[in-house]
């Protein structure tokens, strides 16, 4: 030991115990290099050289096996670090700095509370006195060079990692339903049970066009769906589950069943914590994404379709005009198509019943739900979808399917090309077996070393030769299947039979759904008042735009007419609501229906522009009536009613519950009987 050793060392330290941490990143590392973990135990006869008492130096090997990137998991060093802060160690010992943490933040940590717990530092080099400058410095640097030479390990690794993945070699977990051949080839699992599951998966979507319609349908087939266990004692069996949405959407997102090899479509972080979370990336910013790498249970061109199918179908994204929610069993015919045509986010649907009928109304909710303000629009969907409608009647007609055909003949026309130019490719194909052959027959058969070589490239071009004949075969196929004459006739019988399918009350809403949705993009829609116009954009790009007048009730129809309101004004002064209706109904006058004007919408109409009654009219010119006439005159009702008979007092019906209103008289004299005498009096009224 030498005396700068000695001078580091002093009794406060020799009477706390030392401890010895021992660590090795991997279980393989911990059965196979025993060199190392032994070199580290031998530290403990440092210490006792040093003059720490052997039964004073803690082992600490409850890290064995873990990595240093982090401490989050380590509770043995966990318990080192607790313990120098209390102040419980007087010697932290480590082979070298990788072995106590290979994470700058985690060594540090250590350094510094080691400083303040004055706690002395022993490595395979030498003893370190954290508060010294010179020995802090070190210490400093080691812990930077560890870190240095991890990120090395992983960069060597990684590159060599992505360099496999790069050609598709990198074997990754495959989902059920794939398995890897003993040369490492992925294969479709022999189990038929699985096969069979997965493709009904993919066939119910292709027929619902929902997630959340194909998981109804399984569960009513009673489908249960194959599971890979990832961990635990039964790691790499094969499990059945019931199936739920999570599952599906993962199923119909995964590219590896349309036969593709894809890496890095996720990416982790780790937290402070030591905690990692993974996101997802999108699929320009993949890593690597081989198509047609290996057999899958769906074409790519089928996975393209069922991710727009897909991103059509998503609630949660933004009002930017590409969303679009799956057909529906409601009777709205333009839900999820719909966009408002003065903020341009997307409308929503309600309903509400009339005579025991669901009548939808499109609404646009946006600001209020976000706070902002009232709702943009709101406007009754009835006439809507009938305009819309017509005008996919309209749409659907004998030339425009001839047109449709004139297109399919040219398309018919440049595929004849595309297959002669599929035969000059198998013929070239013929030509490159015929010459493999050619040169492995002419080799001399004792010289394997070239024979095995040449037969190889053989056996590769008569494959080549396979897979082009298959090719053209399947292309030629798909291209030749046009249009028979009686598929062509049915088509066209579709232009006149089509108006009656689509008005059938048998057709269910949804289907309608779905016809309009392979000619209609979106409905962009407008209210201004009673009119609403419509911009249809059709597939391809086509517009058309419709008006359509929003049905309005009773009276409503006559309410921006003046000349009712003040001829109805005119009247109240000397007739009741029963002569008006009437009198008005003998002048043309009809309802908002071209019905006859009755005291029930002419009471609404009252109300609608705050009119007084005939009755309050009256009351407003001094009538009274029978008891208040009575009263004021000093006589009993029974003789108003009596005066009223002789002429002597104005009497005026009135409709309102039956009564009749009173002149009071100004000039006439009347005689009256007074109570008290029962004599005759005269007055003067």
């Amino acid at each position: 030991m030498s005396m700068e050793q000695q001078e580091k060392i002093r009794p406060m330290h020799l009477g706390r115990p030392a401890y010895l941490y021992v660590r090795q990143s991997s279980l393989k590392q911990v059965f196979e290099n025993t060199e190392s973990r032994l070199r580290q135990y031998d530290l403990r006869g440092r210490a006792v050289a040093l003059g720490w008492p052997a039964d004073s130096v803690v082992v600490i090997d409850s890290d064995l096996g873990k990595s240093g990137a982090s401490a989050a998991d380590r509770q043995g060093f966990q318990r080192l670090v607790t313990d120098v802060g209390l102040g419980r160690v007087g010697l932290v010992m480590g082979l070298e700095v990788s072995r106590l943490a290979r994470k700058s933040s985690d060594w540090h940590r250590l350094v510094e509370i080691c400083a303040l717990a004055e706690t002395l530092i022993l490595d395979e080099d030498g003893l370190y006195d954290p508060n010294c400058f010179n020995d802090r410095l070190l210490l400093g640097l080691k812990g930077t060079m560890s870190e240095v030479e991890l990120h090395l390990l992983r960069s060597r690794m990684r590159g060599a990692l992505l360099n496999k993945a790069r050609r598709g070699e990198l074997a990754i977990p495959l989902p059920a339903g794939l398995v890897y051949t003993p040369d490492t080839r992925v294969v479709l699992d022999t189990d038929r049970r699985v096969q069979e599951s997965l493709r009904t998966v993919f066939e119910t979507f292709l027929r619902t066009g929902a997630a959340y319609a194909t998981l109804r349908a399984l569960e009513v087939q009673g489908v249960l769906l194959p599971l890979r266990v990832r961990s635990g004692p039964r790691r790499g069996e094969l499990a059945w589950r019931k199936p739920d949405l999570c599952r599906i959407i993962d199923l119909l997102h995964n590219p590896r069943y349309a036969g593709a090899y894809c890496y890095g479509r996720t990416k982790h972080r780790q937290l402070a914590d030591g905690t990692t979370i993974h996101r997802k990336v999108k699929r320009e910013d993949w890593f690597c994404l081989l198509r047609d790498a290996h057999p899958g249970y769906i074409t790519w061109e089928q996975f393209e379709a069922n991710q727009r199918q897909l991103l059509r179908n998503a609630q949660g994204r933004r009002e930017d005009g590409q969303r679009q929610s799956p057909p529906r069993e409601g009777p709205a015919l333009l839900q999820g198509l719909l966009l408002c045509g003065k903020c341009g986010h997307r409308m929503t649907v309600s309903y509400w019943k009339r005579k025991e009928r669901r009548v939808p109304a499109y609404l646009c909710c946006w600001q209020h739900s976000a706070a902002i303000g009232p709702q943009c629009q709101a406007m009754a969907g009835e006439r809507i979808d009938r305009a819309v409608g017509e005008l996919l009647i309209e749409l659907m007609t004998p030339a425009t399917l001839d047109v449709a055909m004139a297109v399919e003949q040219e398309m018919q026309s440049r595929l004849e090309e595309a297959e002669r130019l599929r035969a000059l490719n198998v013929q070239q194909a013929h030509y490159e077996t015929d010459t493999a052959r050619h040169r492995f027959m002419q080799v001399d058969p004792n010289n394997r070393l070239v024979a095995d070589e040449l037969e190889a490239d053989w056996n590769r071009k008569l494959r080549q030769l396979r897979e082009a004949q298959a090719e053209f075969q399947r292309l030629t196929h798909q291209d030749r299947t046009g249009l028979s004459e009686a598929r062509r006739a049915a088509v066209l019988r579709l232009a006149t039979d089509f108006p009656a399918v689509w008005n059938s009350p048998a057709t269910p809403p949804r289907e309608k759904k779905r016809l309009l949705r392979l000619l209609v993009e979106d409905v962009t829609l407008i209210r201004n008042g009673q009119i609403v116009t419509a911009h249809v954009r059709l597939r391809g790009g086509a517009t058309r735009t419709l008006t359509v007048r929003l049905r309005k009730s009773g009276f409503l129809e006559f309410h921006a007419d003046p000349a009712l309101v003040a001829e109805y004004d005119r009247l109240l002064d000397e007739h009741d609501d029963e002569e008006i209706a009437e009198m008005l109904n003998r002048s043309g006058f009809r309802s908002g229906h071209g019905h006859r004007l009755s005291t029930g919408i002419l009471k609404s109409m009252r109300n609608r522009h705050h009119l007084r009654s005939h009755h309050a009219r009256l009351r407003d010119r001094g009538l009274l009536n029978k008891q208040e006439l009575a009263a004021q005159l000093g006589v009993s009702p029974s003789t108003i009613t009596n005066w009223a008979c002789k002429g002597r007092v104005e009497a005026v019906p009135s409709k309102k519950r039956g009564l009749t209103l009173y002149k009071l008289p100004v000039s006439t004299p009347l005689r009256k009987y007074s109570r008290t005498t029962n004599h005759r009096v005269s007055t003067e009224s």
